[in-house]
């Protein structure tokens, strides 16, 4: 236990993934009083009872609907008394197919849950940090943030646009106290890189997960606890200078 994050309320949307609760482990242990978002409920439900600590709740939320997002900040504010961090971490991966290829509505789907889901967090989220007088938004972009990946477009896009958008906020932000940042993961064992690696290589993801992974100059995933760490890192005082940038954990695939 620790107290890194004492007295600090956060909300991490996309808690039930594998990186949501390493997150939110993370920051209940460093003090923090946490919600974890999500759209399903018996995986927050899991979530929760898996991080065991009375600190932590969590909120159903669909992030592409506005009002549930506003509902999700009244919540935090309800119990906690207010919000000081925002992970924007709630994503989806869409499917594996060339553009020509693509239905229209993967890609609006996709968009809506990655770039709009993040877009209306922080509409509904600045102004409660601004009650607080400051604080730090944590975005989850993706190695596919900073490069291109054939099948993959509308995540790839996704991904590009979370920064241009982070950026924007946080020369807004600034004036009152909040950094914006971005976090973009290789790699990592979770639900969502299995899924992948299915759709890249039907009935082979093993085969998948090898290729990967002789990419990457470590030699392996990051876990979900790699990327909460330096989520955590940015939303504690450590880094209260930092704000406007892509941070890479990808194991130097990006080198």
């Amino acid at each position: 236990m620790g107290d890194r994050l004492k007295n600090k309320v956060a909300i991490i949307t996309g808690g039930a993934g594998g990186i949501g609760r390493a997150a939110g482990a993370r920051f209940v242990a460093e003090g923090a009083r946490v919600l974890l978002a999500d759209v399903g409920e018996q995986a927050l439900r899991d979530a929760v009872s898996e991080i065991g600590d009375n600190n932590v709740s969590y909120c159903v939320t669909d992030v592409t609907d506005f009002e549930a997002n506003l509902r999700m900040v009244a919540l935090a504010e309800e119990r906690y008394g207010g919000v000081d961090i925002l992970i924007a971490n709630a994503g989806t991966e869409g499917l594996v197919k060339p553009i020509v290829d693509c239905d229209v509505d993967v890609f609006d789907r996709v968009i809506a849950v990655n770039v709009r889901g993040v877009w209306l967090g922080l509409k509904a989220a600045i102004p409660a940090l601004q009650k607080r007088g400051g604080g730090s938004i944590i975005i989850t972009s993706s190695t596919a943030g900073v490069r291109g990946t054939a099948g993959l477009s509308p995540y790839t896009t996704s991904k590009h646009a979370v920064i241009g958008m982070m950026k924007s906020a946080a020369l807004e932000c600034a004036p009152f106290g909040i950094r914006v940042n971005t976090v973009n993961p290789g790699p990592v064992e979770t639900r969502m890189m299995r899924s992948l690696e299915e759709k890249m290589a039907p009935g082979a993801g093993e085969t998948a997960r090898d290729r990967y992974k002789k990419r990457i100059p470590l030699q392996r995933y990051g876990e979900p606890n790699d990327i909460a760490s330096l989520m955590l890192f940015l939303a504690s005082e450590e880094s209260r200078h930092l704000t406007g940038a892509v941070y890479m954990a990808d194991g130097g695939l990006t080198a």
